[in-house]
């Protein structure tokens, strides 16, 4: 039977030139960012298609819809305290990540109360430190672990910086979204890259690349808002948004624990395996012993 084994030297060419696309990638979308004129919030940004109002709770749907988030978040945030991962280098991102999408739901409820740029700032700024703090996992999981813990302060602050840049410069009256839209875009082509990398064994890839179409279709859901709710006059685009990226950030969890990288009763079963480059870079913090 003929050897359909990839032969050594192709395998080493293509996990030579990971990182430096990933880094190509990164670098591109920075370029493009700095070319383009300084983006402003649309005048009617904050004009909803759902206007409804139900036992004196405005936009009611919009408002109660976060629900979804602070409920996956909860479950996750739950989930990673429960499995006792403190010792994992990775602990930190996973609280951080389930955190900020329980914080967002909090602060887009907030925002959807009250429409306007001094709410939306409470709205944003978790999004923000739960994208980033997601990358940093993606790195850590699928690249190396320490990598991903370096990582993880720094584009914290990166989101954190693009809000405040945004919140500045538009009470200066020209508001400017390009660091924000960065933050909120540039990590869905690099989990991609990645994940495509460095495939996973079994179902895990399948929980990620649902997160990655789930969080496609909440922003599509987002802007098609009014033509969403006069198709199922029920529920407009925005609330599906919600209702969506919930969901993405349930099967968030599920990729995490079907990782099991640092899950389970026993730590890092996967650092046996090279598919597994973050933990098996870094055993040393994720065994039992």
């Amino acid at each position: 039977m003929p050897d359909t084994r990839e032969p050594e030297f192709c395998r080493t060419c293509i996990e030579g030139i990971r990182v430096p696309v990933l880094l190509l990638v990164t670098t591109c979308g920075i370029m493009v960012a700095l070319l383009l004129p300084p983006i402003s919030q649309p005048p009617g940004y904050h004009d909803f298609a759902d206007q409804r109002s139900l036992f004196g709770i405005p936009h009611v749907w919009n408002v109660l819809s976060n629900l979804a988030f602070v409920l996956a978040g909860g479950i996750g945030l739950a989930g990673v305290i429960g499995k006792a991962v403190s010792r994992c280098a990775l602990s930190p991102a996973y609280g951080i990540f389930f955190g900020a999408v329980i914080l967002t739901g909090l602060g887009s409820a907030w925002y959807h109360l009250d429409p306007g740029n001094g709410t939306l700032v409470w709205d944003r700024l978790p999004m923000a430190v739960a994208f980033m703090s997601f990358l940093a996992i993606i790195v850590g999981e699928y690249i190396d672990m320490r990598i991903g813990r370096q990582l993880l302060l720094p584009l914290v602050l990166l989101g954190v910086l693009s809000v405040w840049y945004w919140h500045v410069t538009e009470s200066a009256g020209h508001g400017d979204l390009r660091p924000y839209g960065l933050v909120q875009f540039l990590p869905l082509p690099l989990i991609l890259l990645i994940a495509w990398q460095y495939p996973d064994p079994g179902k895990a890839g399948r929980y990620l690349l649902a997160v990655f179409v789930l969080i496609i279709l909440s922003k599509a859901a987002e802007l098609f808002d009014d033509t969403v709710l006069a198709a199922t006059g029920i529920l407009s685009g925005h609330t599906l948004k919600h209702l969506l990226a919930g969901l993405g950030v349930w099967f968030a969890w599920r990729w995490l624990k079907a990782r099991y990288t640092c899950h389970g009763a026993t730590m890092c079963p996967a650092s046996k395996s090279k598919t597994f480059p973050g933990c098996a870079s870094d055993i040393s913090m994720c065994d039992d012993g």
